[in-house]
């Protein structure tokens, strides 16, 4: 009795390497305006966070409310690294 311990993954194949495309472009899923946009919008809410973060530090808040801001500087980063990485 013999078993197969063959493993598939979808999209790969490493029976036939002769198959593969050659000269295959990645191709930006997003316009220059949308980047644009994004970009904007993550410049923006980068600003604004540190602005709020100032006020909180300025009046001397409790620390644990800095935590809330964590979601602000993700928005901001995921949105410049859109805009930097075309997607």
């Amino acid at each position: 009795m013999t078993i197969n311990n063959s493993v598939f993954f979808a999209g790969f194949d490493s029976s036939s390497p002769q198959d593969e495309e050659v000269g295959e472009v990645c191709i930006a899923n997003i316009s220059p305006q949308e980047r644009k946009k994004r970009m904007r919008f993550g410049i923006q809410q980068f600003v604004t966070t540190l602005v709020i973060l100032g006020i909180l530090i300025a009046l001397h808040v409790n620390p644990l409310w800095r935590l809330l801001l964590f979601f602000m500087f993700s928005a901001a980063t995921t949105s410049y690294i859109q805009a930097l990485d075309k997607t």
